[in-house]
């Protein structure tokens, strides 16, 4: 993109949208809107109303930094900083995955069983950018809970998102393999997560954007199974008796999962099937 004095905000979006075009994106135009729209702090119908606006130079260098970071296929919620999920909006960094409208299946799942008029204590496993353990909290004014990772950097990223959503006093952030680092006597209502379920082999077939996002929170083993295999185990003594997990998996797993289920000790309450009909969100219950 070549850098020019006096561009328009119509010039601008023009030469953006070819640029991304260029790069495959579907939604080109949309995306050079949006990408414009950040970094004047102004909607997309400021831009509709004056296109023959003219750009300050500084701005229109920022603008094309960022279009040029979009078109090598960078997410645009990374170069935003932000994501909406459930009813809140989210930071994100490449620290964290970014949340998925699929996922938040888990949250209805979790508002659906736990009461709203006594307390309740959740664990958000893997919690990156901290999206259901907080959604929930938001949502269940008597809950409480723990959120954990092994990421130091997706914590601070969870710490900010809590305090920023008025979560954070009833939210214990924990760095953690699982539940090593949580004392062995806590018990939980309900467990969520959102573990890495892509098997290694695939990781490298994954869309350009996703493999921005951390490996750590994708990778899941050959099978993509090794982490809920271990949740599996270690979630149990975890839950009180009546108890339930609630989970994401991946697609053609359903029937993995459920010989990896020991059913004298979980009741599958459900597996739960995303916008496009696919099992995704696995509801277990501990007997």
């Amino acid at each position: 993109m070549s850098l020019k004095t006096g561009v328009t905000i119509q010039n601008a979006l023009a030469e953006a949208t070819d640029e991304l075009a260029r790069s495959d994106l579907k939604q080109a135009r949309l995306e050079a809107s949006s990408l414009l729209s950040q970094v004047m702090n102004q909607d997309r119908t400021f831009l509709l109303a004056h296109p023959e606006h003219v750009l300050d130079p500084d701005l229109l260098v920022m603008f094309q930094s960022l279009v040029l970071r979009r078109a090598a296929g960078e997410p645009l919620q990374y170069i935003a900083g932000h994501q909406g999920f459930f009813k809140l909006d989210f930071e994100v960094t490449p620290d964290v995955l970014i949340p998925r409208p699929e996922s938040e299946a888990i949250v209805e799942v979790a508002l659906e069983l736990l009461p709203k008029d006594r307390p309740s204590r959740i664990a958000d496993i893997g919690t990156g950018s901290g999206c259901l353990a907080i959604s929930i909290l938001h949502e269940l004014r008597n809950a409480r809970g723990i959120a954990i990772d092994v990421s130091p950097a997706a914590l601070k990223i969870a710490r900010s998102n809590a305090q920023r959503h008025g979560v954070i006093d009833r939210l214990q952030l924990i760095e953690s393999d699982l539940f090593s680092a949580v004392a062995a006597d806590e018990q939980f209502n309900l467990i969520v997560s959102n573990p890495p379920y892509v098997p290694d082999d695939d990781i490298d077939s994954l869309q350009r954007e996703v493999r921005y996002e951390p490996r750590s929170a994708l990778a899941g083993g050959s099978d993509g199974l090794d982490v809920i295999r271990r949740l599996l185990r270690e979630a149990l003594p975890r839950i009180q008796t009546g108890g339930q997990m609630v989970f994401e998996f991946g697609f053609g797993q359903e029937k993995l999962l459920l010989d990896l289920l020991d059913l004298k000790r979980w009741n599958l309450m459900e597996a739960r099937k995303d916008l496009q009909g696919i099992p995704r969100i696995m509801v277990l219950q501990r007997m």
